[in-house]
């Protein structure tokens, strides 16, 4: 009789994984914590702590349960340091004849487990609402892929916010009640406090021992390790969150990093929570008169929809999607990225933010940190890296096509139809910082003008000839070619001059993992 040995991952941290709930009783359960996978790319030290006390927490619940568990420590004298030879030590050791894993959720993971040869073997990811065959099958054969249309087919398919065919409401998508800006009076709900227990500590010690030079603090850690936690974070979101998270999910504020934003993200990608009963409870508490109908839907699109798709289209394009560059962009990241000394209010407090929670909802990451990127031509590759480092929900498969696709517009349109770019006037409206900041947001030029105005126009300017044919950039290269040319003259030589003054890391490469982010 062959015995398996069964790798988890430490971000499949669920008890309903198909490898797990088809293990005969005699196979040993691994789960490895190593140095290769915290360094890879300088991880936040709250994600680091959040995923090995979470992996600690769950080997103690398969322990509960009956199976048989061996666990590596980042400090074991014979811990091989990498996830495929750990995992191989291991089958060795206790003569296991085959090494069986879920799904990868990284690339990366996936192909160097398809070079191992037939001992490894593969299970599927049950942990999604699409496989990635049948997001394979839905493609097949489309001219154009949108995310509002893969929505709908998988609101028909699931149910999820339809009446009797058709969808609840009356219509597919409530965005345009979703763009509420900042509001001074509004009190927002104070998420639950997590006790750090024996467990957490120790990690944290460890974590400092070996990560401590990574960007990000430890100070004010608050991320559900179990699954307990993680459903306490969901029970509170339902009951102090939902309501208003339709509304406000766009705007952004310079003192509050949360909003009413869930920040169940890491719960669900490191398999504590699953998404299906995470949009079950939305729905539901919607059919109860909990929330509203633009709250629900809301929600529920970025899991459904958005979540659903970046990660089909992660697997449909690899490896050759982490290759895009189309507009050329080689610019090294920023160097205040890493410690948030700018004098630009809405970065420092992105960055401030970033650093202190391991944490910036998903405008603050498209419209003000990714925004500015965009518009300065940082490299796809410097971007793609600080963003998987420094966000304790990020993981490639959802990180890529955000960053890469949405963000940087460096796949051409696949992903998105058009660039998020803005000027300051968008950040004004949706947010505070403005009114804290040094620079003029209604200046285009001139010493105190808001870097964004000018930059905003010079990135339309660089890419005219890419972009100009676009339907939906086309107002606007109207109102740019409008201006007295001594007008446009100012601005690109305000935006020039700004670049070469921005402090960035040297160039990056694709494919690179800069040797400068451990100085930071």
């Amino acid at each position: 009789m062959s015995r398996p040995l069964i790798l988890i991952l430490g971000d499949q941290l669920s008890e309903t994984l198909d490898v797990l709930t088809e293990a005969p009783d005699d196979a040993l359960i691994a789960l490895s914590e190593v140095s290769a996978e915290g360094q890879y790319v300088p991880h936040h030290p709250q994600k680091i702590v959040m995923l090995l006390s979470a992996m600690r927490h769950f080997a103690d619940t398969l322990r509960d349960k009956g199976y048989q568990v061996h666990y590596s420590a980042l400090d074991d004298d014979d811990n091989r340091h990498d996830l495929l030879e750990e995992a191989e030590r291991l089958a060795e050791a206790y003569a296991c004849d085959e090494i069986r894993v879920t799904h990868p959720g990284e690339w990366r993971l996936f192909e160097r487990i398809q070079r191992r040869g037939t001992r490894w073997r593969l299970y599927p990811d049950n942990r999604f609402y699409c496989s990635i065959d049948a997001f394979g099958e839905w493609m097949a054969g489309r001219k154009r892929c949108r995310m509002e249309d893969f929505y709908r087919h998988m609101r028909k398919q699931t149910g999820l916010l339809m009446c009797e065919g058709e969808p609840a409401g009356g219509q597919w998508n409530f965005d345009h009640d979703n763009r509420a800006p900042i509001d001074q009076g509004l009190d927002f709900p104070t998420p639950p406090r997590h006790r750090m227990d024996a467990t957490t500590q120790a990690v944290a010690e460890l974590v400092t021992t070996h990560f401590g030079e990574h960007f990000g603090t430890l100070d004010g850690f608050n991320w559900a390790v179990t699954r307990r936690q993680a459903l306490g974070d969901l029970r509170h979101f339902i009951a102090h969150a939902l309501v208003d998270f339709g509304t406000y999910q766009d705007a952004i504020s310079d003192r509050e990093p949360l909003l009413y934003h869930s920040r169940l993200a890491a719960a669900m990608n490191i398999g504590l929570l699953s998404p299906q009963e995470v949009c079950e409870a939305v729905e539901t508490a919607w059919q109860a008169g909990r929330a509203p109908i633009n709250a629900a839907e809301g929600f529920i699109r970025q899991i459904l929809g958005w979540r659903e798709y970046v990660r089909g289209i992660y697997w449909q394009r690899m490896p050759g999607y982490k290759q895009e560059n189309r507009l050329n962009a080689r610019r090294g990241l920023p160097a205040f990225y890493w410690h948030g000394d700018t004098d630009l209010r809405c970065l420092q407090r992105a960055i401030e933010m970033t650093r202190d929670n391991a944490y910036a909802h998903h405008i603050q990451r498209l419209m003000v940190t990714g925004n500015f990127a965009l518009l300065c031509g940082v490299s796809p590759a410097a971007l793609c890296d600080w963003y998987l480092a420094v966000y304790a929900d990020a993981f490639e498969w959802v990180e890529l096509p955000n960053t890469l696709g949405m963000t940087l517009y460096a796949d051409g349109g696949y992903l998105g139809s058009k660039p998020y770019c803005a000027s300051g006037k968008y950040i004004d409206r949706m947010s505070d910082h403005c009114r804290h900041c040094r620079y003029d947001v209604k200046q285009v030029t001139g010493d105190d003008a808001c870097p964004f105005n000018s930059l905003y126009w010079h990135f339309l300017e660089r890419h005219r000839e890419r972009l100009k044919g676009n339907q939906r950039m086309k107002l606007i290269y109207g109102s740019w070619d409008k201006m007295a040319q001594s007008r446009r003259e100012a601005i690109l030589t305000q935006a020039n001059a700004f670049l070469d003054r921005l402090d960035t890391e040297p160039p990056y490469g694709r494919g690179e993992h800069a040797e400068g982010y451990r100085r930071h």
